[in-house]
């Protein structure tokens, strides 16, 4: 892939709906994604559309939601569904790659979570003009029409201020004192299931719905064994990534999410899944996770971190080049690239 793959990010539309969108916050991998394919440092980057493999539709979904629809909430999603409807008929007429694919060497990029209104209802209003669309989705959820075979789960990492990348932290797995913490508002249906049986209940597995402050979230990731990552409004959650910069085993309880990466990433070495209805049973299933697999995990949990740093310019292994790497699987089950 490094020495073949090219990747054309087309120039029509304006600012500041598209060609960027927001570098920090909960909202960054988009943004990143985009400035990046934007600067045309990338070795990825096409010098010309003929010598492309795939497309990328540089608008940016959070944009859309800041700019168009913060003053008029009640917005049909249609206008939505309108705005890329009339970006790709505006591509697809100066251009033949569209037509030639019907869409299935094209992507776009998308973290935004807000309810009413994300990255996959897009191409709800539409679906002839979207079904081989390919999707970079933080909210990988295959109930809501994610498909693994041509969407890409984009990890959500929520970066601070002026940084790339989360700071590592936390103590040595030897030292960790804390069994399982959580804490986070309850909205949707497991976070409210974690907090009716753990809440107040135990002192190894610790829930709370808003930390004291008097302790630091930081330092209690960094002092747990296992972080808890509950599926609230939507399946991702930045928490995710927050537990692997923190050394701390994520505890996947979610129904329908893809994590990011499956395709050459082994989640079950690194991260524990536990089903909505087992969650009681939390204590007693990672309690039941020895000393030695638990140290090997933490090792490759470690290992696994350049997997989710951004680097400005990417760089090998790091998250732009695995999201590049998804996408790059993708076209290849569109045909053979030449």
């Amino acid at each position: 892939m490094e020495k073949r793959f090219k990747v054309w990010t087309y120039k029509e539309g304006e600012l500041p709906l598209v060609h960027e969108g927001p570098l920090n916050n909960i909202y960054s991998t988009e943004g990143q994604f985009i400035d990046e394919m934007e600067s045309g440092a990338s070795q990825f980057s096409a010098q010309h559309p003929e010598q492309a493999h795939v497309f990328f539709l540089p608008f940016s979904v959070a944009r859309l939601r800041r700019f168009v629809f913060k003053p008029e909430p009640s917005l049909p999603q249609e206008r939505l569904n309108l705005f890329v409807t009339d970006y790709i008929r505006v591509i697809s007429s100066r251009y033949p790659f569209w037509n030639r694919s019907a869409g299935a060497d094209h992507f776009m990029v998308s973290c935004h979570d807000w309810v009413r209104f994300p990255g996959p209802n897009i191409s709800i209003g539409r679906p002839e003009l979207f079904k081989n669309f390919i999707r970079v989705l933080c909210n990988a959820n295959t109930s809501e029409g994610f498909l693994p075979e041509r969407d890409v789960s984009l990890p959500e990492v929520k970066l601070p201020f002026g940084q790339l990348t989360l700071p590592k932290h936390g103590v040595p797995p030897s030292e960790r004192s804390i069994l399982a913490f959580f804490a986070g508002r309850v909205h949707g249906r497991i976070r409210k299931v974690l907090m009716k049986h753990w809440k107040d209940k135990d002192v190894e597995v610790q829930v709370y719905d808003y930390l004291p402050k008097s302790q630091s979230y930081a330092e209690k990731m960094g002092q747990s064994k296992f972080c808890l990552c509950p599926s609230g409004w939507e399946v991702a959650s930045p928490r995710v990534v927050e537990s692997i910069f923190a050394g701390c085993i994520p505890v996947i309880i979610s129904t329908s999410y893809l994590l990011p990466f499956s395709d050459v990433l082994d989640w079950s070495q690194f991260s524990v899944t536990i089903p909505v209805q087992k969650i009681p049973m939390i204590k007693d299933l990672l309690k039941s996770i020895s000393v030695s697999e638990y140290t090997k995990m933490h090792r490759r949990l470690k290992q696994v971190q350049r997997h989710f740093t951004v680097n400005r310019p990417s760089k090998r292994f790091d998250l732009i080049r695995m999201v590049l790497h998804s996408v790059w699987l993708r076209r290849l089950n569109v045909g053979l690239i030449s």
